[in-house]
Parts: structure tokens; C-alpha cells; sequence
């Protein structure tokens, strides 16, 4: 295998989360250089060549326009790290660019984004990643390890959720008139479950979606919208761009897929009323057993029912061996080192030239949950369809891309490593 030993990345969107990322991940690998930032903000572009020059690195190219960065001959691989409005088609650009291109979390706007974003796929053979930083949390990757081995039986029903009280990211002091703010525009204009993939995305890889199993209906149900609104009209002065704003979307919304399996899922969202604190409800239910986030208990048949907090028990003897390695040296990036893990997943897929361990189909399936969930919140929580987009191939997918990173079997990979700079 020839395999590079740095690629070259252009990153696109230095907000908030853009600018987290860079500080606490790509900034530290060795083998990344950041070659070309991209922001409406100057502000932001300002921001995140402060934390690239503050780490040793030379300043890279900026740009408010991010078509430059796709036109670059020089990058191996483009990160979009902005908004969702707008994200897929600039995906797609990528892709027909020839750039491995990885998107951060979100939804679509409607169905054909995820079409455009399938065919510019199939078309180039140029893989596609969401960085769902999710999918490599210890108690899912942990799960995982479990289902894999068959312990909790046959799976039959999993639950999660966004459950985050997430007001505060509209807080006067956060908000740069420069720049839309994208998930209000969504709110005032949209009534769906907008940030699916937190709770599905590690999910889907436990019920193998697209590799053997597939999403078949999904029906959503949302509340009144009242918290965002409330806050809004307290925080804001009346001269505000917010002030009078009207929110479309309802503050709870929940959300239940059927699987070609039998298999139900049960998402709810949870981020515009006052809640004291977060929570992604993750929990798998099977024959055999279960694990929960709620109350942290992972319960085998036959263990006595009344149980109390036993989660890191079950670490020491079912840790995934990436997060079994990721502790012992360890760990790095924010969200509990989950940022640093799939920031890694998507680096080393890049450098070995594989297909990305969150791959296309994957990608755009997670992001269909929105467009769909607004299209049944629409009818009164009418069952929708859910697309095919591997266009049957879910029943007899290429072979697994084994490795370090792999979310689709549990592999042993102790030649790949976690931080480069542990010599």
C-alpha cells in the first residue's frame, strides 16, 4: 500500500465548532496541514489562523469564497465544517473535484440533496464522510463490541436522542451579524427533527444499516414551539436582527424508524426548553440483554434486576479495543476525545487511499432523517418511506473496510496509531 505520510486539507467554515476542531484536533496532527481556510467571516478566518500560527504552522491560504478551495490542485481532502443550508451542494463540488470530502453533522434540506450528494459519489468513486464524532463514543463503540459478540441477543429496539438544552448558542454575545445564523433560519422556517445523526448515526451501525439491513419507514411527531421563542423574546433587545422572531419548529419533536430487519428506533430532539443536563439516550435493547445511558447500566438475562450503576465493570471486560488503546495513552480532543477519533478515522482513510469508515451511503442516509421527519411532521406524523439510497446494493455490500477506525466489525489494529507525535 502507498500510503501518504501528510495530506494537504482545505477547511471550510472557522466558527464555533470549526474553530474547536482545529485547536483541539487537526492543529495537533502532524501529518495534516492545513493548507487553505475558508469563512464569510473575517473575523473567523482571523481566529483560526491565530490557533494554526499559535501551534507553529505557517499561515495558510484564506478565502471567503469556497469555490478557491475546491479549485486547488494541491489538497487531498476538503473538511466542511459550516452550516448545513447549502452544505451538499458544496459536497458534491468536491467531490467532482476529486477531493475526499468530509461534512460535519447535520441534515439535509430536502431529498435531492442526498440524490446529488449518492450520484456525485457513484460517479467519481471519491468517498464522502460525516464526521459524526458520536459513533466513536466509549459507551457506543462499547455497545458495539457487544452486539458484535452477540451478548444482548437478537437487537430489537434501540432509543436515542439530542437532549441538550441548546439556547445558549443564540445568546446576543455569540451571535456575529456577518454570519446567517443557519440553525435559527432552519427554526423560524421548518417544523422537523434537524439533528438527527448525534443519537442515529451510532445506531445505525449497531443495526447495520446498508450492510445487510436498511431503514424502511419513519413517522415524526412534534410539539408546540414555545422555548426558543420565550428565550429570544428575554435575551434580545428590541433592535435586535432576532427581535419578533416566530419559531416553526416544535420543541420536542420524536421520531420512529422502522428496519427491514424488524427493528424499531425511537429518536427524540430536545434542545429548546430548560433541562439540567445532556443526554443522547442512547440505549439498545435484545433477547439476551441491554445497555442505557440512563442510570449508566448495562444488564445481562439473568443478572438480578435491580441493578445500579455498572457501566465501567462492563468497560473493563467489553471496552472497544480502539477506546481500550484511546484511555491507556490518553486522551485527546474535545467531546470526551470523540472529536480526535473521527477527525483520525477520516485522516488515515485519506493517507491509505480506503474508503472512509462512515461512507457515503451512510452519510446520506443519516441526513435524510430531516427532509423526511418534516415531510411526516407535515401530515400529522404520517408513516413516509424512506429512500433506498444504495439502490438495493445494502443486501450484498463490498467487503467491510477493516482497520482501526472500522465501525461496520471490530478489528484489532495495533499498528495504526492514535497520536503520531508518541515516539
Amino acid at each position: 500500500m502507498n500510503m501518504k505520510s501528510t495530506i494537504r486539507v482545505g477547511y471550510i467554515g472557522c466558527g464555533a465548532r470549526g474553530q474547536g476542531v482545529l485547536r483541539e484536533c487537526l492543529s495537533q496532527m502532524r501529518d495534516v496541514e492545513i493548507a487553505f481556510l475558508c469563512d464569510l467571516s473575517e473575523k473567523n478566518l482571523a481566529a483560526a489562523c491565530d490557533i494554526l500560527t499559535a501551534t507553529g504552522r505557517a499561515v495558510p491560504m484564506t478565502t471567503t469564497h469556497w469555490r478557491e478551495v475546491i479549485a486547488d490542485p494541491t489538497l487531498d481532502a476538503i473538511l466542511f465544517m459550516n452550516g448545513w443550508e447549502n452544505r451538499a451542494a458544496m459536497a458534491a463540488a468536491s467531490l467532482r473535484a476529486g477531493k475526499y470530502t468530509a461534512i460535519e453533522v447535520g441534515c439535509a434540506y430536502d431529498l435531492q440533496e442526498c440524490w446529488d450528494l449518492i450520484n456525485a459519489y457513484e460517479e467519481t468513486g471519491v468517498p464522502l464522510m460525516m464526521l459524526e464524532n458520536c459513533c466513536y463514543g466509549r459507551r457506543e463503540m462499547m455497545a458495539l463490541n457487544m452486539v458484535k459478540k452477540g451478548l444482548f441477543g437478537e437487537v430489537v429496539h434501540c432509543d436515542g436522542g439530542y437532549m441538550h438544552n441548546c439556547r445558549f448558542v443564540f445568546a446576543p454575545e455569540k451571535t456575529d451579524p456577518a454570519v446567517p445564523n443557519f440553525r435559527l433560519e432552519s427554526m423560524e422556517q421548518r417544523n422537523f427533527h434537524f439533528y438527527p445523526t448525534h443519537d442515529f448515526g451510532p445506531i445505525s451501525k449497531v443495526l447495520s444499516v446498508n450492510r445487510g439491513n436498511r431503514m424502511l419507514t419513519l413517522s415524526s411527531f412534534a410539539s408546540k414551539a414555545r422555548g426558543l421563542k420565550t428565550y429570544i423574546d428575554e435575551k434580545f433587545s428590541d433592535d435586535s436582527r432576532y427581535a419578533g422572531k416566530e419559531i416553526k419548529c416544535g420543541d420536542m419533536i420524536d421520531t420512529i424508524i422502522t428496519c427491514a430487519g424488524g427493528e424499531t428506533v425511537h429518536l427524540r430532539l430536545d434542545t429548546t426548553l430548560p433541562r439540567p443536563y445532556y443526554s443522547r439516550g442512547f440505549c439498545v435493547r435484545g433477547t439476551k440483554g441491554m445497555c442505557t445511558e440512563d442510570r449508566r447500566i448495562v444488564y445481562l438475562d439473568g443478572m438480578a434486576e435491580s441493578m445500579t450503576e455498572n457501566e465501567p465493570e462492563f468497560f473493563d471486560t467489553y471496552d472497544h479495543p480502539l477506546h481500550r488503546e484511546y484511555v491507556s495513552l490518553g486522551e485527546r480532543g474535545s467531546h470526551g476525545g470523540m472529536d480526535w477519533l473521527v477527525c483520525r478515522a477520516f485522516i488515515e482513510a485519506v493517507k491509505r487511499g480506503e474508503n472512509t469508515p462512515i461512507d457515503a451511503y451512510d452519510t446520506v442516509a443519516w441526513m435524510a432523517i430531516g427532509p423526511l421527519s418534516e415531510m411526516s411532521i407535515a401530515r400529522g406524523g404520517a408513516v413516509v418511506d424512506v429512500p433506498d439510497f444504495t439502490r438495493g446494493k445494502w443486501l450484498h455490500r463490498e467487503p467491510v473496510q477493516t482497520g482501526k477506525y472500522c465501525l461496520d466489525a471490530v478489528c484489532e489494529d495495533p499498528d495504526t496509531r492514535i497520536f503520531d507525535d508518541l515516539d
